[in-house]
C-alpha cells in the first residue's frame, strides 16, 4: 500500500480565517487561500495562510489575459502551483493565471 503524503483533509479552519477561504492540499500539509476583488481594473487581493491561521503572505494580483472571463461570484477552487507570486484558479474547466503586481 502506498504511503499517503501531505493532510488529506483540511484542520480546522481557526477563527483568524476569512469563512470564504480555501483550502489547498499539498506535500506535507496545506494552506488556506482566499480571493477578493479590489478595483474593476482587474486587480485582486490574495492572501494565504498557515494551516493554524497565521498569514503567510497578503498581495495584490492581476490576472493574465485568455481571452476567458473569471467572474468571482461563481464557483471556483484555487489549485496547483499557487503561491505568494503566482495563484491558479479554476473556473468552469478553465485555469486563469492570478500574478503577484508589484507595486
Amino acid at each position: 500500500m502506498k504511503k499517503k503524503i501531505g493532510t488529506v483533509h483540511p484542520p480546522e479552519k481557526p477563527t483568524t480565517i476569512p469563512v470564504y477561504s480555501q483550502w489547498l492540499l499539498g506535500e506535507g500539509a496545506g494552506v488556506w487561500f482566499c480571493i477578493e476583488k479590489i478595483a474593476e481594473n482587474g486587480t485582486f487581493r490574495i492572501q494565504r495562510f498557515a494551516p493554524n491561521g497565521n498569514l503567510d503572505c497578503d498581495r495584490f494580483f492581476e490576472i493574465e489575459e485568455s481571452g476567458s472571463v473569471f467572474d468571482i461570484q461563481k464557483t471556483y477552487e484555487f489549485v496547483h502551483v499557487s503561491h505568494c507570486a503566482k495563484c491558479r484558479i479554476k473556473q468552469n474547466d478553465i485555469v486563469f493565471i492570478f500574478n503577484y503586481k508589484e507595486e
